[in-house]
């Protein structure tokens, strides 16, 4: 159920962005989510960055996932954590979900820019967990495209390390997706 590219994106996110799907995550934006899917893709349209963001060291995260991560702010979108418990013959157990970077109406939205690639295998086990629990109807990664590799490896060993190949970019993501990671949760990626 795999389709690259995405349906129902518009040209100008399909001439500069890798994208691909999963179980029709373009259509329920489209038609579930208008306001959601708007501002993603607003958000994707505006997205540039910059040689000096490449060079400059993020810490916990990156001035290029900062700048995406601002753009989210700025249209109401919030990190979630879900609380989640199971009541087991009157026992709770708490199951708390891992925190969402970006949340609004149903629909979660992760970005993953240069981050260990295990963090996929994270990112797509609790939307998948979110989905079967009714809290998400939709998920959306943005990670690396890789065809920005031999860019980064043009400036410099270093720099061609950094951007490695365990780290976070989008064969990496298609690779979890089609193993089953996502399970039944639509799913819409963006390189």
């Amino acid at each position: 159920m795999l389709s690259t590219p995405a349906k129902h994106v518009s040209p100008e996110i399909l001439k500069n962005f890798d994208t691909a799907e999963w179980r029709h995550g373009s259509a329920i934006l489209t038609k579930d989510f208008p306001q959601e899917w708007d501002e993603i893709q607003k958000i994707l349209l505006d997205f540039r960055f910059r040689k000096s963001q490449i060079f400059t060291e993020g810490g916990n995260m990156s001035t290029i996932a900062k700048s995406i991560h601002q753009r989210f702010d700025d249209f109401g979108w919030v990190e979630k954590k879900f609380k989640v418990a199971v009541v087991i013959d009157d026992e709770t157990r708490k199951s708390d979900t891992h925190q969402v970077d970006h949340f609004k109406g149903r629909v979660a939205v992760e970005t993953e820019w240069n981050s260990k690639d295990s963090v996929f295998d994270r990112d797509l086990k609790n939307f998948r967990h979110l989905h079967e629990l009714g809290a998400i109807s939709v998920g959306v990664i943005i990670t690396r495209a890789d065809s920005l590799d031999p860019l980064f490896k043009s400036f410099g060993y270093d720099l061609g390390k950094k951007y490695g190949a365990s780290t976070t970019h989008m064969s990496k993501l298609l690779e979890e997706v089609n193993a089953g990671t996502i399970g039944g949760c639509p799913l819409l990626m963006f390189g």
